[in-house]
């Protein structure tokens, strides 16, 4: 059995910054791609990022890339989402997820956190 457990949300300025962190307990962590989807209502979960199990190949959708760095440190089970340049339209829902590939649609995705929330006010 694999859980995923978000932290790091919250309430922030336009601009600002949240680094959001995933733990990961259960099998071998280093073995699954760990990416990073959000949601916001009505809409349908987006993809924000995907790394590797070594960290070495990380992609980012075309809306967070230059603002929004992913990283993970194995020796921890955790990875990270560092969001700098904030922006309204950030807000939403934000889900760890773990799989087999370095996949950008959430149904590639077999394991999931249960969500933190991330709001940028204007």
């Amino acid at each position: 059995q694999v859980q995923l457990v978000e932290s790091g949300g919250g309430l922030v300025q336009a601009g600002g910054s949240l680094r959001l962190s995933c733990a990961k307990s259960g099998r071998t962590f280093i073995t699954y791609h760990m990416a990073w989807f959000r949601q916001s209502p009505g809409k349908e979960r987006e993809f924000v990022a995907v790394t590797s199990p070594s960290g070495d190949s990380t992609r980012y959708a075309d809306s967070v890339k230059g603002r929004f760095t992913m990283s993970r440190d194995n020796s921890k089970n955790t990875v990270y989402l560092q969001m700098n340049s904030l922006k309204p339209e950030d807000t939403a829902v934000y889900y760890c997820a773990a799989g087999p590939y370095l996949g950008q649609v959430a149904s590639q995705y077999h394991y999931w956190g249960q969500g933190t929330q991330v709001t940028v006010s204007s």
